[in-house]
């Protein structure tokens, strides 16, 4: 495959090691729903997501630069809202660590636990960023994380 001619969809000159906060999303292979299920607008997370949680939560101390703010777990993707203080480590490379530590533990459990295997990888190859410049920002996409569940299926990743 030849990836010379693929966009980038970060902003064009701009340092993602910046201090400041990030919403992210990240989404599943082909969008399979591996981390758990909605029902009655709340989600329930499978051993599998409660993993995603956790390697989430640890990423804070493998950077030192970072706050984690509010986060979740879909059925297949991932919400999260981080924080930068200090120019030691960019966005990217905090992605592409929590890409990987999750899909290895996620090997591991298909093969030792049986959880539902997955087609080729188990992370899409990018991410979704955004920017936050503002309070006000912030507490919009807190919101609608935090809600997220409940609008399952107007979701642009909804894949029942």
């Amino acid at each position: 495959m030849n990836n010379k001619n693929r966009q980038s969809i970060r902003l064009q000159h701009y340092d993602y090691s910046q201090c400041g906060l990030y919403f992210i999303t990240i989404c599943t292979h082909k969008k399979l729903c591996l981390f758990g299920e909605i029902n009655k607008d709340k989600m329930f997370a499978n051993n599998a997501g409660f993993m995603i949680a956790s390697c989430w939560m640890d990423l804070s101390k493998r950077f030192n630069n970072i706050q984690l703010h509010e986060y979740l777990v879909m059925p297949n993707h991932f919400h999260g809202i981080i924080e930068i203080f200090n120019q030691d480590k960019g966005l990217g490379a905090m992605i592409g660590a929590f890409k990987s530590i999750t899909t290895n533990k996620y090997i591991k459990a298909v093969k030792e636990h049986k959880w539902l295997a997955f087609d080729y990888k188990l992370w899409q190859r990018n991410y979704y960023e955004h920017i936050i410049r503002n309070e006000q920002s912030h507490q919009t996409i807190s919101e609608y994380i935090k809600y997220n569940p409940a609008k399952w299926s107007d979701d642009k990743y909804y894949n029942p």
